[in-house]
Protein backbone atom coordinates (compact mmCIF):
# COMPACT_ATOMS: atom_id res chain seq x y z
CA UNK A 1 0.00 0.00 0.00
CA UNK A 2 1.43 3.75 -0.35
CA UNK A 3 0.02 6.96 -0.35
CA UNK A 4 0.87 9.44 -2.85
CA UNK A 5 0.67 13.25 -2.83
CA UNK A 6 1.48 15.86 -4.91
CA UNK A 7 1.18 19.56 -4.88
CA UNK A 8 -2.34 21.24 -5.06
CA UNK A 9 -2.66 23.50 -8.28
CA UNK A 10 -3.04 26.97 -7.61
CA UNK A 11 -2.39 26.67 -4.13
CA UNK A 12 0.42 27.92 -2.05
CA UNK A 13 0.79 25.03 0.21
CA UNK A 14 -1.81 22.42 -0.09
CA UNK A 15 -1.21 18.97 -0.97
CA UNK A 16 -3.80 16.44 -2.34
CA UNK A 17 -3.58 12.94 -0.80
CA UNK A 18 -3.98 9.82 -3.02
CA UNK A 19 -4.99 7.08 -1.19
CA UNK A 20 -6.04 3.87 -3.37
CA UNK A 21 -9.27 5.13 -5.39
CA UNK A 22 -9.06 8.35 -2.57
CA UNK A 23 -8.60 11.89 -3.12
CA UNK A 24 -8.31 14.34 0.10
CA UNK A 25 -6.71 17.65 0.26
CA UNK A 26 -4.55 18.46 3.14
CA UNK A 27 -2.96 21.90 4.29
CA UNK A 28 -2.26 24.09 7.16
CA UNK A 29 -3.87 27.12 8.28
CA UNK A 30 -4.20 30.44 7.26
CA UNK A 31 -2.01 31.75 10.50
CA UNK A 32 0.72 28.92 9.92
CA UNK A 33 0.98 30.32 6.08
CA UNK A 34 -1.59 27.91 3.92
CA UNK A 35 -4.70 28.32 2.99
CA UNK A 36 -6.89 25.95 5.76
CA UNK A 37 -7.95 23.97 2.43
CA UNK A 38 -8.30 20.88 3.91
CA UNK A 39 -7.60 19.23 7.47
CA UNK A 40 -3.50 19.12 8.96
CA UNK A 41 -1.44 16.74 9.11
CA UNK A 42 -1.81 16.90 12.77
CA UNK A 43 -5.86 16.64 12.23
CA UNK A 44 -5.54 13.52 10.02
CA UNK A 45 -3.18 12.11 12.40
CA UNK A 46 -6.07 12.77 15.48
CA UNK A 47 -9.11 11.54 12.46
CA UNK A 48 -7.07 8.10 11.96
CA UNK A 49 -8.16 7.68 15.91
CA UNK A 50 -11.22 8.68 15.94
CA UNK A 51 -12.30 6.52 12.80
CA UNK A 52 -9.87 3.85 13.76
CA UNK A 53 -12.29 3.26 17.06
CA UNK A 54 -15.27 3.71 15.62
CA UNK A 55 -15.27 1.68 13.14
CA UNK A 56 -13.37 -1.09 14.86
CA UNK A 57 -16.17 -0.61 17.92
CA UNK A 58 -19.22 -1.17 14.71
CA UNK A 59 -17.18 -4.52 13.30
CA UNK A 60 -17.31 -5.92 16.87
CA UNK A 61 -20.60 -4.89 17.62
CA UNK A 62 -21.77 -6.37 14.31
CA UNK A 63 -19.99 -9.69 14.68
CA UNK A 64 -21.42 -10.02 18.26
CA UNK A 65 -24.79 -8.88 17.13
CA UNK A 66 -24.62 -6.08 19.82
CA UNK A 67 -27.13 -3.64 18.41
CA UNK A 68 -25.16 -0.25 17.82
CA UNK A 69 -27.70 2.17 15.68
CA UNK A 70 -24.75 5.39 15.95
CA UNK A 71 -21.68 6.29 17.31
CA UNK A 72 -20.46 10.27 17.75
CA UNK A 73 -17.34 10.46 18.54
CA UNK A 74 -14.87 13.30 19.37
CA UNK A 75 -10.96 13.63 20.18
CA UNK A 76 -9.80 16.46 22.08
CA UNK A 77 -5.99 17.06 21.27
CA UNK A 78 -4.02 19.14 23.80
CA UNK A 79 -0.38 19.49 21.96
CA UNK A 80 0.43 22.29 24.72
CA UNK A 81 3.82 20.02 25.42
CA UNK A 82 4.44 18.46 21.79
CA UNK A 83 7.75 19.91 21.70
CA UNK A 84 8.70 17.93 25.49
CA UNK A 85 7.65 14.55 23.86
CA UNK A 86 3.94 14.60 25.31
CA UNK A 87 0.89 14.77 22.78
CA UNK A 88 -1.89 13.88 24.46
CA UNK A 89 -5.21 13.10 22.37
CA UNK A 90 -9.03 12.30 24.48
CA UNK A 91 -11.57 9.95 22.50
CA UNK A 92 -15.01 10.09 23.56
CA UNK A 93 -17.64 7.81 21.85
CA UNK A 94 -21.49 8.36 22.46
CA UNK A 95 -22.78 4.92 21.73
CA UNK A 96 -26.38 4.81 21.04
CA UNK A 97 -28.49 0.99 20.05
CA UNK A 98 -29.73 -1.31 22.77
CA UNK A 99 -27.59 -3.42 24.82
CA UNK A 100 -27.09 -4.95 27.83
CA UNK A 101 -24.57 -3.61 30.66
CA UNK A 102 -22.16 -6.00 29.84
CA UNK A 103 -22.14 -5.69 25.90
CA UNK A 104 -21.46 -1.85 27.15
CA UNK A 105 -18.79 -3.13 29.01
CA UNK A 106 -17.56 -5.12 26.35
CA UNK A 107 -17.33 -2.27 23.98
CA UNK A 108 -15.37 -0.15 26.06
CA UNK A 109 -12.99 -2.60 26.26
CA UNK A 110 -12.45 -3.11 22.80
CA UNK A 111 -12.60 0.92 22.01
CA UNK A 112 -9.49 0.66 24.07
CA UNK A 113 -7.97 -1.92 21.61
CA UNK A 114 -8.26 -0.67 18.15
CA UNK A 115 -5.15 -0.77 16.29
CA UNK A 116 -4.09 2.68 15.81
CA UNK A 117 -4.64 3.20 19.31
CA UNK A 118 -2.02 0.52 19.55
CA UNK A 119 0.51 1.94 17.05
CA UNK A 120 0.63 5.53 18.44
CA UNK A 121 0.70 4.00 22.11
CA UNK A 122 2.96 0.64 22.13
CA UNK A 123 4.48 0.20 18.57
CA UNK A 124 8.16 2.01 17.47
CA UNK A 125 7.73 3.59 14.19
CA UNK A 126 10.37 3.21 12.17
CA UNK A 127 10.78 6.37 9.19
CA UNK A 128 12.93 6.31 6.20
CA UNK A 129 13.05 9.57 3.94
CA UNK A 130 14.95 9.98 0.78
CA UNK A 131 14.50 13.06 -0.87
CA UNK A 132 15.32 12.90 -4.73
CA UNK A 133 15.90 15.67 -7.13
CA UNK A 134 12.87 15.62 -9.90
Amino acid sequence: MSIKLNSKANAKLAQEVHINAHTLTTDIAIAEGGEDLGPSPHDLYDAALASCKTLTLMWYAKKKNINITHIDTRIERDDSQERQGIYKLAATLLVQGEFSDEEFAQISAVAEKCPVHKLMASVTTEITTKVERA
